[in-house]
Parts: structure tokens; sequence; C-alpha cells
């Protein structure tokens, strides 16, 4: 081994064990928000998480959770550690994969390197290893049980493999390197498939090899074949079960055979083709059609990792999402349908409205021995002028289609045109949804806001509001990251075009081509900057090969060979120095407790086999991370309702997991499966317009009554929601023994629960949740997250009573309580003995936005609510103990006081906690003012105007109505900028 090879193995382990060390010592040390709990609780205990899942991903952390040694809090860091480990190889093969460019650049042999040389090609692989280390977005996913993290770790690695398969002549010995890019890649296929993503460059690499005279048709023809083996791949992972599918159906349907024999027949005849393929070219010599099925095979056995997923759904463990047990479902899994599709190349724009409705692909079921279609997919046809090739304006869900109009200034009516079109793909699909999240890892991040803005070398630090100014996110690089990486792509282009051209490639389809095929819409539920964490690494290709690129322009002012490397290396060295401890204190996810603590409070909320409604992933999948792994709470079971219009997942409520009972449902399987009752319109039918009983209306569902069916746009028929106002018969004497109504309220309550749903269509999960109230009979306690979207609570606030983070449906309404009322004992009791907020006043631990919405909102709100019920009832003693353990556990120094916080003022003055309640009003009103002048001034927006404008009203209001003299400088501020946002 030459001295080069010796240092070059030295570099890439030095940068592994720098960046093993960092991210063990920032490693989140439980399961993190998003869909850290539900891949960590399905590792724990192999079950299957959302489709297309991650098997291999889940077989390695598994393994990892083992180092637990039984200690269940210690599961989910050890999952975490999966991350850590692949991110740092990711890191090592990174350095290897630059020196290996580096070493294309210089074109010496590598005997004849002197130290300058040596030098130069190592420091370039350091620093470009270095800067992605402490780059934002892999950083991030580092130290988190994600998929991203090994994810990264595939592609570094088939990418190395690549670079060094270009560089053995012998055929025999290079093809196997080719061999183990396809198995590798078939393994990543079962952790995440940005990976299948490198294979058009990967083409490009082999043509260059392969055709030391290439041309620029062979160079598009190598980059189509790319392009092809992609589809090929990205078709194949749902069309193998479907093809298996039409196979078992054949055998059942037609040859009487029991079901799956058709899938044993089709993978016999796969493998029997395989084999017969590969000894056939073998006998032959066929030497290139011999690679390239072996080359099958190995992806296959890679992909192979799949069986997990068929093993374990058939076993039908609690979180078996799709529940992929047989052919149909695991197709459905494969293809993830329960996400819909995107129009990428001809569609209709968000202002489209069908016109017509045609039967689309037939849905099978399993009905006694036979495969039997039971319905049509539902195809859309629309006008021409509603629909335009390269759809970006696509999405009219939620709130989107005022978002699209709000961002191009449309008026409502207005039809978007293509130039409205591909200015939205340039400005936030391309802009704001990738450029954005470019300028963050290699210029600098404005803060942890959703949203937040990039940062330039020149970007004002002194008027920045000060929680903009304190806010750990806030870190500028001053471009150097991203001027050592156009300064390397350059270099890069002139010295070496043919590694250019595939690393440019890399870096496009894994950065913008994603983004087009993504086709983001106009808001996403979180920054989506770890989806594109692959063009940020080939950025840091670049970045090292900068190095080379400045040493280049060097020559002319230092002529001494070894100084000049010296200078060189040690200054580009300082640039990743630079970027990790500026952003050391953003990433340190040490002593960071409080996701699971969250999800433990809300399960706490909640009383003996409660059922309990959730909704997305932040208050669903913690929660299933405490319940699997730590076994907090099995008594309560979590019903997503994002999930709850999916057929399998109602019919696994359905049954007992752990010690929760089968939800009551009464709606059979054939009212709920896919395509059958998705969506219940509002149609008021005269005679019940006064109102309908409600477990009679279920019941109609159930039977699939004509009296409440109404005919579709395509043929066939759906059910109808024919009132507004329901009611639903009050079995008094099943609420007594079940006794949970306080005495207290027991007068109010009547025979009858009635209330106003409103005009509003129905769509499955509120279907469900309107025949589980039915058929309960207030046995179980019905519980609502208080995170929930308003129309999610049915419009029964006025029956639920809020016990700590939850609210729980009871028989009784209270005059007046639009928002649910307070028992306050009972909550006083949760919140005081059954929940924790570990850590949560510790300054050093960083909390993002995350952190400061959803968990401390609802801490903060659950602890006013307290309060603000006792000032009610007269209990100051109380009240003032609840708002000052509030403060504590909450404190502004480690969590900001929010808008929630400036409705304490009024209740601190009322339990004559004058200071206290004066220092936070001071503060949120410096701050307010702070922000509002930011956003004035154009100079760039920090928190939301509108909600900055509401605590300044808050305080001015506490103190008006105290008779205070501080009302009348609040006033004077709120008035100061109401003129420019709005009051």
């Amino acid at each position: 081994m030459t001295r080069f090879k010796r240092l070059d193995r030295l570099a890439g382990w030095l940068v592994f064990a720098i960046a093993l060390t960092t991210y063990s010592l920032t490693v989140e040390p439980t399961a993190s928000f998003w869909d850290c709990g539900e891949f960590i609780a399905s590792s724990y205990k192999l079950q299957v998480p959302h489709p297309p899942g991650a098997p291999f991903f889940l077989l390695i952390s598994r393994l990892f959770s083992l180092l637990s040694l039984g200690d269940l809090s210690r599961v989910a860091y050890w999952a975490n550690m999966v991350s850590v480990v692949a991110s740092a190889f990711t890191v090592l093969f990174l350095c290897w994969t630059i020196t290996l460019l580096a070493r294309k650049v210089i074109a010496k042999p590598e005997s004849a390197y002197s130290r300058a040389d040596m030098g130069l090609v190592i420091g370039a692989g350091m620093v470009g290893a270095l800067a992605y280390t402490f780059s934002d977005t892999f950083w991030f996913s580092a130290v988190e049980a994600e998929v991203y993290g090994i994810s990264s770790f595939f592609t570094a690695i088939v990418v190395w493999a690549a670079l060094t398969w270009e560089r053995i002549d012998e055929p025999a010995l290079a093809n196997r390197w080719l061999l183990l890019i396809a198995y590798l890649t078939g393994i990543s296929i079962g952790v995440h498939l940005l990976n299948l993503v490198t294979l058009p460059g990967l083409a490009r690499l082999y043509y260059a090899k392969t055709y030391p005279q290439p041309t620029r048709w062979g160079w598009i023809k190598a980059l189509a074949a790319g392009f092809l083996i992609l589809g090929l791949i990205n078709a194949a992972i749902p069309g193998l079960p479907a093809l298996a599918f039409i196979v078992d159906r054949w055998a059942v349907n037609g040859l009487g055979l029991p079901f799956n024999a058709g899938i044993y027949l089709f993978c016999i005849g796969l493998t029997g083709a395989l084999v017969y393929g590969i000894c056939w070219s073998a006998v032959r010599h066929r030497a290139g059609m011999n690679t390239a099925l072996l080359a099958v095979a190995f992806l296959l056995i890679g992909y192979g990792s799949y069986l997990q997923v068929l093993v374990r759904a058939g076993f039908n463990p609690p979180i078996n999402e799709n529940d992929p047990s047989n052919v149909i479902n695991f197709k459905a899994y494969q293809s993830r349908e329960q996400y819909g599709s995107r129009s990428l190349l001809y569609g209709p724009v968000f202002t489209a409205r069908p016109i017509e409705q045609k039967r689309g692909a037939p849905m099978w079921k399993r009905q006694g021995n036979k495969y039997v279609i039971y319905d049509y997919q539902p195809e859309y046809v629309y006008a021409p002028g509603d629909q335009m090739l390269f759809p970006r304006l696509y999405s009219y869900q939620l709130n989107h289609p005022a978002l699209y109009r709000q961002m191009l200034g449309l008026t409502d009516g207005q039809r978007p045109t293509m130039r409205d079109n591909l200015r939205f793909l340039f400005t936030y699909q391309l802009g704001h949804m990738w450029a954005r999240y470019v300028l963050w890892n290699f210029a600098g991040r404005d803060s942890d806001e959703d949203d937040a803005g990039f940062l330039l070398p020149w970007s004002a630090t002194d008027s920045l509001p000060e929680l903009l100014r304190q806010n750990k996110a806030h870190d500028n690089f001053y471009m150097l990251p991203l001027l050592l990486v156009i300064a390397g792509a350059v270099y890069h282009y002139r010295r070496q075009r043919a590694h250019w051209l595939a690393t440019g490639l890399l870096f496009l389809l894994t950065g913008i081509g994603l983004q087009v095929f993504l086709n983001s819409p106009p808001s996403e539920p979180r920054e989506r900057d770890y989806i594109y964490v692959g063009s940020f690494y080939f950025m840091a290709i670049w970045l090292g090969l900068g190095v080379l690129a400045l040493a280049q322009q060097m020559q002319r002012w230092v002529r001494q060979e070894q100084l000049r490397t010296v200078l060189v290396a040690g200054s580009c060295l300082l640039v990743p120095v630079m970027m990790g401890v500026k952003s050391w204190d953003n990433h340190d996810r040490s002593n960071r407790y409080h996701s699971v603590d969250f999800a433990k409070n809300m399960l706490n909320s909640c009383a003996t086999n409660a059922i309990l409604f959730t909704e997305g992933d932040n208050d669903t999948f913690p929660l299933w991370y405490a319940q699997e792994v730590e076994g907090v709470r099995r008594d309560v079971r979590v019903c997503n309702l994002s999930l709850l219009g999916m057929d399998w997942y109602i019919q696994q409520m359905k049954r007992k997991i752990y010690e929760s009972d089968a939800v009551p449902i009464s709606l059979a399987f054939d009212n709920f499966i896919k395509g059958k009752n998705d969506y219940v319109p509002f149609y008021e039918i005269a005679s019940v317009k006064a109102g309908i009983d409600l477990k009679q209306y279920i019941n109609l569902v159930k039977s699939d009554n004509p009296a409440i069916q109404a005919p579709l746009l395509g043929g066939g028929t759906t059910s109808i929601l024919p009132s507004q106002v329901l009611f639903l018969p009050i079995d008094k004497a099943a609420v007594d023994k079940a006794g949970f109504v306080p005495a207290a309220l027991k007068p109010l309550m009547s025979d009858t629960l009635q209330w106003t749903l409103g005009k509003k269509d129905l769509y499955k999960p509120e279907l469900i949740m309107l025949d589980m109230i039915a058929t309960n009979n207030w046995q179980r306690p019905l519980y609502f997250s208080s995170t929930l979207t308003e129309a999610h609570y049915l419009n029964l606030k006025d029956h639920m009573q809020l016990e700590g983070y939850a609210y729980r449906l009871m028989p009784v309404a209270v005059p007046g309580a639009s928002d649910g009322y307070v028992d306050s004992q009972l909550m006083y009791r949760n919140m005081k003995t059954k929940m924790a907020w570990r850590q949560l006043d510790n300054p050093d631990v960083y909390y993002d936005s995350t952190y400061k919405r959803t968990p401390a909102v609802s801490a903060r709100m659950a602890f006013l609510r307290l309060a603000d019920q006792l000032v009610r009832e007269g209990d100051t003693g109380k009240a003032r103990n609840v708002l000052l353990d509030s403060l504590r556990v909450l404190p502004d120094k480690s969590i900001p006081y929010d808008y929630v916080s400036s409705s304490y003022v009024p209740l601190l003055l009322a339990v004559d906690e004058q200071k206290r309640a004066l220092t936070i009003a001071d503060t949120m009103a410096r701050r307010a003012d702070q922000n509002l002048t930011y956003a004035e001034s154009g100079a760039g927006q920090f928190s939301n105007p509108q909600l900055d404008l509401y605590v300044l009203h808050n305080l001015a209001s506490a103190y008006r109505a105290a008779k205070q003299p501080e009302a009348e400088r609040y006033e004077a501020l709120l008035q100061k900028h109401a003129g420019a946002f709005g009051k």
C-alpha cells in the first residue's frame, strides 16, 4: 500500500470518528417528533409502518435496540444510534469519493504525488466531508431514528463503489463491483427510494468508462438508459406484486386453486427464468447479458427484505398500516395508494371541477374462495380548459386554493394561466422549497421558525428582534461554504468534464428533479429540506474540490508548493469548523425528552379504557411509541383521524389490543370498504329537517337504505347526511352506572344529547366517529385531543370536559361553554400527579419551533384553562399554585412566552401576583413591538403580526380591566402598529 493510500484511509476514518463523536454527543435520547416514534415502535416489535415501508431499516434498528439490555427507556436512544452510525459512515465514503474525484482532476499517477499533491487531495476530502457533517439538514437527520441517515449512507456507498469500479481494468473483477452496486441498490429500496435517483448519473459514469471516445449521441443514449433503468425499477416495486396478483387471480378463479397458489407459481417462474437466463448466458459466453441478469438477481435479493413486511403483517400487530398481509393490500402498500396521486405531465388545475365520472380500474376483494370485483376506481373527466401541461397548481385540498390565489394574486373564480403555473414553479417550488434549503446549508439560516429565510454575509443583526437574535438556529456562514461549492464546480467542469457531468446530473436529479417530481403543494405540515439531502451531498463534493480550485488560484501569489497547500487546506478547514461551532447549539438534542413526555401527558389525561381521537403525526406517533415500547397506558386506544378513513384501520380498531377492548363500531366491513361511504354529502330532507336520531341514521347507513341514498356523478349511489341536526337518547342508567358525571353537573343532564352538526359534508372518519358515539352508549370514555382542528370536534365542544390535554365527551352541555368546560378538581389532580415536563426548564436544551408550537402551547393552555376555572370558582390559592407551576416548568428562558402567555397576565393580577404579571407583560410587549417594527421596516418578518397585535390587545385589556396605569402604555403600542397590519 502506497503512502498516499494509507493517508487517504486514515483521513476517511478520521472524519468518520469526528462525525461519530459529534452525532453521538448530540443525538436525541428518546423518540423525536414526526415519524420517529412510529419507526421506533415498529422496529422494536417488527411492525408495519406507513407505506411504502422501510423493512431493512426496521431490521437494523431492531438489532440496535437489543443493546438497551432490557431498559425500555433506552430503546429509542439505540434506535437513534442507527442514524448516528450510518451518517458517520456516509461522511467516511463522502471523503473517499471526493479524493477519488480529486485524483482524476490532478491526473497524475499516485506514485508521482508530491507531499503537496497528497495534502491537497486529502485536504479536499476532509473539508468536503466535514462541511457535510456539520450541514444543517444532514445533521438534523443524523441524530434521530429516521430513514434519511441510512438512506444517505446507501447513496454514498453506491457512488463510491461506482467510482471504485471505474478504476478497475480487469473486467471480471469490475463486474463484481457492478453486482455489489445492484445488491446495495436492492437493499436501499427497503430503506428509502432516494438511492434510485442516482441511477441516471451512474449510467453516464458507466458510459464514460466503457466508451473511451464518447459522442454526444452516446451521452444521450446513456442518459436515456439510466432513466429507463430507474423507471423499470420504480415500476417493478409495485409492479411485481401487481403481476403476482394477476397470476394468483388466474390460479384461484380459473384453476380453482387456493389463495396464494398463484403467487408461489409466479415466484417459481420468475426465479426459474432468471436462473435459466444466467446459466444460458454463461454457457454462451454472453458476459454482458450474464452480468445484467446477475445484477437483476442481486437487486431482487436486496429487495427481498420486504418479505419481513408480508410475514409480520400476517400476524396483525398493533401497528399494521395497510395490512399488507395479502397480495391485494401489499400491492396497495408498495404503490402508496393511500396518498393519492399528483399529475405531472398533464392534468387539472385547482379551479377545475369534474364534468363526468367514468369507471376506472376494478377494485378486488376476497369473497369465499374467489377474487371478486366489488367496485371500480373513479376516473374524473375535466373540460380541456381546466387542464394544462405540466400542472403545478393542482391541489384543491385544505386551504390550498386560497394559498394559490394569495401567492399569485388571483381573484376568486379566476383561472390560472401557464404563466401563473411557471411562476409558482420557479418562485415557490424551486425557490422557496429547494433553493432556500440550499442556502440554509451553505450560506446561513435565519431561524428555526417555519418558512425561515436564509442569511447573506451582509445580513444585519443590530435591528433584529430580540427573539430572532437569540434564536439558536440564527447562523450566518457568510456564504463561505457556497463560494467553495461554486469554485469547486467550475474547477471540476474545466478539469474533468465527464465526471462533472455525472456529478451535476446527480445533483440536479436529487434536488430540482425531486422537486419537480414531488410537485409540492402551497403549504406543508413541516419543512421538507430532508428530502433534498442527496443534492447537498453532491454539493459537498464540489465544496471539497473547491480546495483544489483555491490552490490553483493561489499559484500566482504563493509559489512554494507545500506552503500553498498548508495555507489553502488550513484556511478551508476553518469553514467546516465554523459551521460546526455555529450549528452545535441548534443541533444538540441531548437531554431533550418532551416529545415522549407530551405523549404520556396526553395519555394520562384520559380515564381508564378510554378511546382517544388524535390527528396527524405529532399527536399520534409519540403516543404509539409510549404504548408499544415503554408500555404506557395500553388501556387507551389511540384513534388517528388521519387514518380513520382507511378500511384496514377501521377493521383494526374493531379488535382488542393489549388492555384496550375493541372500539364500538357497528358498521360492517362492506359499509366502509375502500370506495364505500368515503364521502357522505349533506342533502337535507324535509321530513327530518328538525333532526334525526343518530342511532337510526347509522342503522340506515349500515343497511344501505334508499331513504338516505343519492346518485353519484358516474353512476351508483352513496349515503347522504339528511339533516344538520342530530340527537342521541341518553341512557341515564348507563351513565349513572359509569359514574363519571360530577354531582354538580347532573342537574344539567337531559334525556337527549342534541346538537347541530351544521350543513356540512361528512367524510369517512367523521362517519365512523359518529358511529362510535352512537354505539358506545357511554360505556367507554371518549376523548378528543386538544390539538385537533376545530372541525374534528363535530360541534360538540359544549358537551366536552377538559381534563388535561384532552376533552372528554359528556352527556351534559354547560350553557356558554363553547370551548368546553373544566372539571377543576379532576384536572388539578391530573396536572399535579400524572404529568411530566422533564428538562423544559433547562435553557441549555434546544427546543425548535415544533416544540414551541404544539407541546408548549398545549401545556400552557392546559395550565391557563385550569387556573381560569379555579379563579372563577374563587379558589385563588390553587389558581396561584397552578400559574406558578406553569412558569416554573415552562419558563421564558427555555420556552419563550407565546400568545397564550399573554392570557396569564389577567389571572396573575387576579391572584395578586402583580410583579410577575408586569414582568411578563413588559417582556411580551417589548418583543411584540420589536417584531412588528421589524416587519414594518420591510427587512423581514419574525413571528405572526396578527398574534403580536393579539398579545398587545390582551395586555391592554387586562390592565384596563384592572384599572392599572400600564394599560395606556400597551394601548399606545397597539395603536402604533394597528394601522400597518389591521386591528
